[in-house]
């Protein structure tokens, strides 16, 4: 069984980890390398555990904890050519990591687990979606994204769980005093982030009866709000008749609850005095 445990997700960092009995990924390492540790730690984890870290793309709450972790253990860094060369340049690593270059739209395999990647649209050089899965379940990932592509709903469609960026409320960013005009335009460009009313539609059109949970991340501190979100999704479940999934938002300064992907198929018997033992399979 997939699960997926959210170390943190905001604008101040982004990093979670996916975990089967087998396999223990970390996707991005935007947190502190000492954040990362503890967070680790308060979710059951540690670091020798790991069996790598897949990196969605290069910006700085993506990657920020990578030097002191790669200097504290020697980790398989899952990351496309173009990620590679663009942390090279901006990252001092005191000693080389262990990369492992993957091509966008490839799929690959840690141990029991099997990676697919997809392009996504973002301002970053090779910003990448990922679907991670095991015999049971499928987990999708889409972390930063302008907006939402053919391809990343056909890439999506069969998730068992989703985590899913929702970064702001169109009301709430346009009405906000903070930031200048041209923060906000990029914000909401079609390679800024995903507003709750793009990742509601992107439910809409992928959403079915066995979709789990959905996880939102990346929500802006001051330009959204986590019941406002919340109850919009849901709303756009109800609407194609998903009532049954459980949302919620991963949390920014500290870990979420792990969530397993899919339903699990609990098996019980019952017996009568007429004829064996039958099986039923509930989901």
């Amino acid at each position: 069984m997939v699960r997926l445990t959210v170390l943190g997700s905001g604008s101040s960092g982004n990093c979670a980890v996916v975990s089967t009995d087998h396999t223990t990924l970390l996707i991005d390492a935007g947190l502190s390398a000492k954040q990362v540790c503890l967070r680790l730690a308060a979710a059951g984890f540690s670091l020798e555990q790991l069996d790598g870290i897949l990196l969605t793309h290069e910006h700085q709450d993506h990657t920020n904890g990578l030097e002191v972790l790669s200097s504290k253990r020697t980790l398989p860094i899952y990351c496309t050519a173009l990620t590679q060369e663009t942390l090279l340049g901006s990252l001092k690593f005191r000693q080389t990591p262990s990369w492992r270059l993957m091509t966008t739209g490839s799929a690959f395999e840690i141990q029991d687990l099997r990676i697919e990647s997809f392009p996504v649209p973002h301002d970053a050089v090779d910003p990448v979606g990922f679907v991670i899965a095991d015999a049971e379940a499928r987990l999708g990932i889409l972390s930063d994204v302008g907006h939402v592509t053919n391809l990343i709903k056909d890439r999506l469609r069969t998730s068992d769980s989703l985590f899913v960026e929702a970064n702001y409320d169109t009301q709430l960013l346009e009405a906000d005093t903070k930031r200048p005009w041209a923060t906000k335009q990029r914000i909401s460009s079609r390679h800024g982030h995903l507003s709750n009313d793009q990742a509601a539609e992107l439910l809409e059109a992928i959403a079915h009866p066995g979709l789990h949970h959905v996880v939102l991340g990346h929500l802006s501190d001051d330009c959204n709000d986590s019941d406002r979100v919340v109850k919009r999704m849901q709303e756009s479940l109800h609407r194609v008749g998903v009532k049954d999934t459980r949302v919620l938002c991963a949390e920014r300064h500290s870990l979420t609850p792990t969530v397993e992907v899919a339903r699990r198929r609990v098996t019980i018997s019952l017996s009568f005095n007429t004829a064996p033992a039958q099986q039923l399979t509930l989901f």
